[in-house]
């Protein structure tokens, strides 16, 4: 029970002298999805979402959380003891301002080092020990009364074959050694799992839907070292990867290793991604660079033969999704699927594809009201049975060896109301308008954030998650440093051969949830005296639902975007396509009347 738990903590936490303890729903790593044996805030809270911060005091118990999760969290946490309190700003650490009014001089707030971020915990200085509230990072509380936690995974590692990775690890860490030597870098730290998979070529399953493992690296002019659990690597795969130079130590071995750098080197490291733990590490006579790390840049912007694959990766999907929705529409009526056998037969469409590894995330299926919930996931006891009415919306996305995928549809199982239509069009102008956008060189997401919203905003009417995120090459589904969001903090600029999401949404809380999502590359638009300018192309293959659209609302322009995207759908999927498929996808891409 959750009151147990938070009982329990609290006694631990007056042996300790703490006045409050904060749990993050991180790993080690800053990982967004993390490994069962970190998932601390769930097991205590039960709250189930990927981002929300506890906080607990003797007399206090609160879950921050942003408007993704507010209609989640309200029942996840119901009878825990544990109250929602709702960001304000999405992402933000609001909960330092409630410790800031609500502690007093000499108290202590008591983290795991191992957990939290250097750059928050800096903030969390910053912000309360000018008021005299003092800090402990040294002890995982949680931990100490966590029977039954799991272990960390000894799954092996897999190679990313070079026929799809494109360069070898010998060119990546060339690289990255170009990129050091141009800002007088000695050492670079490494901490981000994809980043790590992607310079070495290597995957893992450590993580639920993300093909990463657990592990750090420090490269240097000299060296490439990675630090990983030895029993995770083939005695093969570890003997080739020394026969390429790379150095193999155990993971546990990197604060050691740290402590061992020379004097006066100096050594890059994101302090977003570093925690604590491992930044206390670092001699103070090393000369600290703070800066997004060279791989999240390096393979942020996807080269020819990434974009080649990814291009095929979304033929694949795009034909499992239309044998997924034709076989949906002709079962529907039997009143025998639910939101989880849906999400079942999905991905037995998408398996029957070469190179599929598994699904990208966990699949939102929100049928009526439960499409609301912007990331909704089914269980047992919540799970809608479908029928021929209502919406549905389906965000999902698959691995394959080729690509990861991600999209978002709305259809209308019956019927639909001129109030869904309305929304319905509104949600698909904002998706078309961001995807027509010409921009110059430089541009960053949340300059563009705005083009989305706005036909929604002409009527009063909004969206309380960012519009796209950067997108993963066989690696995460929410890649940095690029994103669109109204979030000027994301401040990466938009270069050619980035690949991200295009989704915005509209939600009715009691009624429905509307959301679109394609993947779009950014790609090279024209040159003038005024400098490079950049455009989308949409690479996601499959038809927006014609009868949710009120025609009389798409502009010519708008119109014509559609009949293009729905005809470069049908010429890429049918010849993949069975006849009954090709004849169900040809309606569905349809040409719209001018």
């Amino acid at each position: 029970m959750t009151t147990e738990k938070i009982g329990a903590l609290r006694s631990l936490m007056q042996d300790k002298g703490f006045d409050a303890y904060i749990v993050p729903p991180t790993d080690p790593h800053q990982s967004e999805y993390i490994a069962d044996h970190w998932k601390t805030r769930e097991w205590l809270s039960g709250f189930t979402g990927s981002a929300g911060t506890v906080v607990i005091t003797q007399d206090f118990a609160g879950l921050w959380t942003d408007s993704r999760y507010f209609i989640q969290a309200e029942k996840e946490l119901e009878g825990s003891g544990i109250g929602l309190v709702k960001l304000t700003v999405p992402h933000a650490p609001e909960y330092i301002d409630w410790l800031g009014e609500n502690l007093h001089e000499g108290q202590i707030v008591g983290i795991d080092g191992k957990v939290f971020a250097q750059s928050l915990v800096e903030m969390l200085k910053k912000q309360l020990a000018p008021k005299g509230i003092k800090f402990n990072c040294a002890f995982d509380l949680p931990g100490q009364i966590w029977q039954d936690r799991p272990p960390l995974s000894p799954n092996e590692v897999i190679e990313h074959d070079l026929k799809y990775a494109g360069k070898s690890r010998t060119e990546k860490i060339a690289l990255v050694r170009h990129e050091m030597e141009n800002a007088s870098l000695d050492y670079h730290l490494v901490t981000s799992l994809d980043d790590i998979a992607w310079l070495f070529n290597l995957r893992g399953s450590d993580v639920d839907y993300n093909p990463v493992f657990t592990s750090y690296a420090i490269v240097s002019q000299n060296s490439a070292v990675l630090f990983i659990d030895q029993r995770k690597l083939a005695p093969s795969l570890k003997e080739k990867l020394e026969d390429e130079g790379l150095e193999i130590k155990p993971y546990d071995e990197i604060a050691q290793y740290l402590t061992s750098l020379p004097r006066d080197s100096s050594l890059s490291l994101n302090s977003v991604k570093t925690s604590h733990h491992i930044y206390l590490g670092i001699p103070p006579h090393c000369i600290r660079v703070n800066d997004i790390s060279i791989p999240a840049k390096l393979k942020a912007c996807k080269d020819e033969t990434e974009i080649k694959h990814i291009r095929n990766a979304l033929v694949k999907d795009g034909v499992a999704l239309v044998k997924f929705f034709r076989w949906l529409e002709e079962n529907v009526e039997k009143g025998e699927i639910t939101e989880i056998t849906l999400d079942e037969k999905l991905t037995e469409f998408r398996q029957q594809q070469p190179g599929y590894m598994g699904n990208s995330f966990g699949t939102i299926a929100g049928y009526k009201d439960h499409g609301a919930i912007i990331h909704y996931s089914a269980t047992p006891e919540s799970a809608y049975t479908l029928k021929p009415e209502g919406l549905l919306l389906l965000d999902s996305g698959g691995q394959y060896v080729d690509g990861t995928t991600d999209i978002t549809r709305t259809i209308c199982l019956g019927k639909p109301t001129d109030e869904q239509i309305l929304d319905y069009t509104l949600v698909l102008k904002g998706l078309i308008k961001l995807s027509m956008a010409y921009f110059p060189e430089g541009t960053k997401g949340f300059h563009l954030d705005a083009l989305a919203r706005f036909p929604l905003w002409q009527h009063g009417k909004n969206y309380g998650h960012g519009t796209g995120h950067g997108v993963g090459y066989f690696l995460n589904v929410h890649e940095g440093p690029q994103g669109v969001t109204p979030n000027p903090a994301v401040s990466y600029p938009l270069r050619e051969g980035m690949l991200q999401s295009n989704e915005p949404g509209f939600y009715s809380e009691g009624k429905y949830g509307i959301r679109l999502e394609n993947l779009i590359v950014v790609i090279p638009h024209i040159e003038t005296q005024y400098g490079k300018f950049l455009q989308f192309e949409t690479l996601t293959l499959f038809p927006m639902e014609i009868n949710l659209i009120d025609l009389d609302l798409l502009t010519p322009e708008e119109k014509g975007w559609l009949n293009r995207y729905h005809k470069k759908v049908f010429q890429n999927l049918s010849p993949r396509l069975s006849p009954e498929d090709n004849q169900w996808l040809l309606e569905k891409t349809r040409e719209v009347k001018y």
